[in-house]
């Protein structure tokens, strides 16, 4: 097809190419489109219309626009948002050459570097301890249990947990499918004890709702209803994770996500090997799985020792 190169139509053209051809989801859909549009919105502050025109020299300006960019609030962009948006532009370009439209290659549009920022992720004593903040006489207690419970025995993304529907679980055969980033499917485990208390809770739901997790403040819908409104919000597992965190007085601020790291050192520093979870991670590249190199190095140390030809006698 003949792609335009009038930045807002090339624009348009390329994000129901990522819908339809790539099938991504709303929100990333919705990034990029927010992304590119900040980044057409200058263009044609500065006078261009047309794709073609940038070169390294106008790229260079806008990366110093991203740079100091301050918003009415004063809020600025976080290296790593800065990111997003160069990520955004370089996959806007790859496909506009792949559709023989002759714009500046996306291998000159350089990523900046980002900030570091280490992992954080809590050890299973710190987990356990974790586990035994919620009061679980309370009803409200029993589903944040649960839902801590569930988050470490599978690894799942917040944004997986909340979408969970009760139809989706077996809970006798202790895992269920989930469709993750980018649209891809992978199956998780729960473990007998995780089990145990997602029982627990949906024992003591009287309601028909669907979602597995609900909230208990605000408006309710009528329990015969399928309770869609009723969902807990991932903003409302964060702000749980962490006060529970506090509570447990754990040396780091743990998330959802910091429990997903949790689950995943768990996992290699008891033998998993790194394929495996990728595959229960939902990573789509080993890449990504390979951050946790702080659990694997030891690991490949001690099985050089052990089996090297020439390990000490």
């Amino acid at each position: 097809m003949a792609v335009s190169t009038i930045p807002e139509k090339a624009l348009l053209d390329f994000l129901e190419s990522l819908e339809v051809e790539k099938n991504l989801s709303n929100l990333t859909l919705r990034n990029y489109g927010h992304y590119l549009r900040r980044f057409n919105d200058w263009f044609a502050s500065k006078g261009y219309n047309d794709l073609l025109d940038l070169d390294q020299d106008i790229l260079r300006k806008y990366r110093v626009y991203l740079s100091r960019y301050s918003d009415d609030q004063g809020r600025t962009l976080s290296k790593k948002t800065q990111g997003y948006h160069i990520i955004g532009l370089r996959s806007w370009f790859k496909w506009l050459i792949r559709h023989d439209v002759e714009v500046i290659h996306p291998e000159k549009i350089e990523l900046p570097k980002g900030e570091s920022t280490s992992m954080k992720f809590a050890s299973v004593e710190k987990i356990e301890e974790l586990m035994k903040v919620p009061d679980v006489l309370k009803p409200s207690g029993l589903r944040d249990r649960a839902i801590l419970e569930v988050l470490f025995s599978t690894g799942l993304r917040v944004s997986e947990l909340v979408k969970l529907d009760r139809d989706q679980i077996d809970i006798k055969r202790r895992e269920f499918g989930v469709i993750g980033k980018g649209r891809r499917p992978r199956v998780v485990f729960l473990s007998d004890r995780a089990a145990l208390w997602l029982e627990r809770w949906l024992d003591i739901r009287e309601d028909e709702w669907k979602p597995v997790f609900i909230r208990f403040s605000g408006k309710k819908e009528a329990p015969y209803t399928d309770g869609r409104e009723m969902r807990l919000t991932a903003r409302s597992v964060q702000r749980l994770v962490d006060k529970c965190s506090r509570r447990a007085h754990l040396p780091i601020k743990l998330s959802p996500h910091g429990i997903r790291h949790s689950f995943a050192t768990d996992l290699l520093s008891n033998g998993a090997g790194l394929r495996d979870v990728q595959e229960m991670l939902g990573h789509k590249n080993i890449a990504t799985t390979q951050i946790y190199t702080h659990v694997t190095r030891p690991q490949l140390r001690k099985i050089h020792e052990k089996h090297h030809s020439l390990k000490k006698e």
